[in-house]
């Protein structure tokens, strides 16, 4: 059992992880979206489709950065200096985000503008720092003896850039697709048509960063078996199920855009999603800090993870109750009189 606790840690970050990206991604990528629509009637129903449940999808985040603290220390002391800069970033931009919750509701006339952009730029400021440090972490971490050693504007890239703009557009895609649960009538339409133009531009980006990635020279590429120069087909056939599934979960997608569809086009997104994140834990594994740390290098003491694991499966039950009751109970179209306040 000792020797697993690694193993099962590191899946539970990942699932941690993954339920952030899944259930923050709709509410920023809804902020991300928020200026775009004409009346102000629409914000607030945009606002209100999420009010009940934004900030209970932030507990996953505090769940994946506690547990790699925690589980994982080494990895947390070496990956930290490499993105403290984007971290601060996403967090003042998630506290703006969070106060305009509160504010806008009580603010009229200019003020009630003042809140909305902020509303806006704090999801998308947010957003694309988490791009910033995905992308840091798919071109690696400079390590010494398992220590931070690179400079200080190591995740400003070209190709962190890219990421931090493709997150952008599948939060987008996520907060669309949502938005088509939530609402009816002519916002509905307009969400349609957003989820479309999104759903284009997010195919367009994984193949970018799916292309980009064998430039960079690193072993994520390797794991995938393939380069510029060289394709190791042993290593690319049996992963090839990967990006066949994206194709048809993009097929799927757009036909249930088209086809009037109210779950469909959410789930898809969502299929998307998990194989973007399944391509990335294929590139990394077993690196925890890439590619210089990993997750059995990085472990705390088993005694420690132990006692974790037990904290863990005793609280885990009770936030995964809560998220789904509160789903259960807000569920539905929202409408203009369904106020926050």
């Amino acid at each position: 059992m000792e020797s697993s606790l690694p193993m099962i840690w590191a899946g539970l970050l990942a699932i941690a992880v993954f339920l952030y990206l899944l259930l923050d991604g709709f509410d920023l990528g809804l902020g991300i979206l928020f200026p775009f629509v004409n009346r102000d009637e629409h914000r607030d129903i945009m606002m209100n489709t999420v009010a009940p449940v934004w900030d209970g999808n932030e507990t996953w985040l505090v769940l994946g950065g506690g547990g790699l603290f925690a589980a994982f220390p080494k990895a947390y002391a070496a990956l930290m200096p490499a993105i403290y800069m984007p971290i601060g970033f996403m967090l003042t931009a998630l506290i703006f985000r969070g106060v305009a919750f509160e504010f806008r509701a009580r603010a009229t006339g200019s003020g009630r503008r003042i809140w909305d952009q902020a509303f806006h730029w704090g999801s998308v400021v947010a957003t694309f720092a988490q791009g910033l440090i995905l992308g840091t972490i798919v071109q690696g971490v400079t390590l010494e003896q398992g220590r931070f050693a690179g400079g200080m504007f190591d995740w400003l890239t070209p190709f962190s850039f890219v990421t931090g703009c493709a997150l952008v557009w599948g939060y987008v895609l996520l907060g669309a697709t949502w938005l088509v649960i939530k609402t009816e009538g002519e916002l509905l339409d307009w969400s349609r048509q957003a989820a479309l133009i999104a759903a284009i531009v997010v195919l367009a980006m994984i193949a970018v960063v799916s292309f980009w990635v064998p430039a960079l020279d690193v072993a994520a590429a390797d794991h995938w078996g393939f380069s510029y120069f060289d394709v190791d087909w042993s290593k690319l056939l049996p992963l090839i199920p990967v990006p066949l599934l994206v194709a048809v979960s993009f097929w799927r997608l757009i036909r249930g855009i088209r086809r009037g569809d109210t779950y469909s086009p959410y789930l898809w997104s969502v299929a998307l999603f998990l194989l973007g994140y399944l391509g990335l834990l294929i590139g990394i594994f077993p690196y925890i800090v890439p590619y210089g740390l990993t997750i059995e290098q990085a472990a705390a003491a088993p005694n420690t993870q132990g006692l974790l694991l037990v904290g863990a499966l005793v609280m885990l039950p009770i936030i995964l109750g809560y998220t789904v009751y509160v789903y259960w109970v807000f569920r539905g179209k929202v409408t203009s009189d369904a106020g926050y306040h």
